[in-house]
């Protein structure tokens, strides 16, 4: 039983992240019938994350995930966050496309963190590993929704929606069946309103949260303005033919990949400098970005494809280090505060970046995320020291 344990829990997470980006991969038939300006797709994609950050916050206060049975959450979780993305079907405007994707961020976080919760009560050793195959299903849920509108060009953006929407159901159901609580499962029998504020007392937690911070930072405005960059090179390039979804899903996709190079080398190396290596090279794609435009299409997309290959590689090892630096009875808790102060510094990212386009050359919009993975560098220095 425990050899399907994780590829059910990856199909289930790969199945219902890919409620998390389905408003933006039709964002232009949004923008067609409800006459919305460009600017939608980042108060969008910021009500979605502003939902998840609410709904971690409700989860890390009241330590949900370790108090009642993950898979039950997971479920519930997935059910609703179907239906609020349906929802998408019967808006009437702006304000209801905003708190359809608001309600489905908030399931989401009964989703992400709650999968990787579960892993790591199946797995006390090789959990970066693990959470490589994790984090490359939320990578290639993310970008899926991108995939089914390249694949599905002359149908309505409806089909996306329900699409999307179907996964969820059968992922939640599936891992409900088939992945009881996980043998290293620690219970809390109440809320623990202090474990929000004590787990980040200890030292090497807080490397690793802020090493995650900054990595977050840069990860969900890339993300979300793949598109733009794509967009913004074809009008500078009109010569060159590009399929803005399909190039999309290749550059947000690839991240699936990396995320499990990076579980196997992490158990080389470790997941420290597994992270380090990964957020230096992100580091290195956002200070060359004011350049990536000028390039041949084939170098542009080549630097596109390892920015969106490094960008995320080290997701599953920060998670893993704050696993394994959190207390054993608040493992759940701390993964969802982490992910909740993350989030929330997406939705700051996400807005500079809206303020910047109007201020200054597109060239030079991507070199601001440069911050976050320079920020967690500095904060991970403690991780890569030998423990005495």
């Amino acid at each position: 039983m425990i050899k399907r344990i994780l590829p059910t829990i990856v199909l289930a997470q790969f199945a219902c992240t890919s409620l998390w980006f389905a408003g933006n991969a039709v964002l232009p038939g949004l923008i067609s019938q409800f006459h919305l300006e460009a600017s939608a797709l980042s108060h969008l994609t910021s009500a979605v994350q502003l939902g998840f950050i609410l709904g971690t916050l409700v989860f890390a206060i009241f330590t949900i995930s370790d108090r009642f049975s993950p898979s039950k959450v997971f479920l519930v979780c997935a059910l609703l966050g179907a239906g609020f993305n349906v929802s998408l079907l019967w808006a009437n405007g702006f304000p209801t496309l905003l708190l359809s994707r608001f309600l489905t961020g908030l399931c989401l976080a009964g989703i992400y963190p709650v999968g990787m919760k579960i892993a790591a009560d199946y797995h006390q050793k090789g959990l970066g590993k693990a959470l490589g195959f994790l984090v490359g299903a939320l990578v290639l849920g993310t970008a899926f929704p991108h995939l089914l509108k390249a694949l599905t060009q002359g149908l309505e953006w409806r089909f996306v929606i329900v699409a999307t929407s179907v996964l969820a159901v059968l992922g939640g159901v599936g891992l409900f069946a088939l992945v009881p609580d996980g043998p290293f499962r620690t219970r809390s029998q109440q809320p623990d309103f202090k474990a929000f504020f004590q787990i980040f007392r200890q030292p090497d937690f807080r490397s690793a949260a802020f090493g995650y911070f900054g990595h977050m930072w840069e990860l969900y405005t890339f993300w979300a303005f793949v598109p733009v960059i794509l967009t913004l090179y074809g009008n500078a390039h009109p010569q060159e033919t590009l399929n803005n979804p399909l190039l999309s899903f290749l550059i947000i996709g690839i991240g699936a990949v990396a995320c499990v190079i990076g579980g196997y080398l992490s158990g080389r190396i470790g997941s420290a400098k597994t992270a380090f290596g990964a957020l230096a090279v992100s580091l290195g794609c956002c200070l060359l970005s004011p350049w990536v435009g000028q390039l041949p299409f084939a170098l542009f997309l080549g630097v596109l494809l390892v920015w969106g290959f490094s960008v995320v590689m080290d997701s599953p090892q920060f998670s893993t280090l704050v696993a394994q630096n959190a207390p054993a009875q608040a493992k759940g808790t701390a993964l969802t505060i982490v992910n909740s102060l993350g989030f929330a510094l997406t939705i700051i990212s996400i807005q500079v970046l809206r303020s910047l386009q109007a201020i200054l050359e597109p060239r030079y919009w991507f070199l601001f995320l440069a911050i976050g993975p320079l920020v967690g560098l500095l904060a991970m220095h403690r991780l890569l020291k030998p423990k005495a």
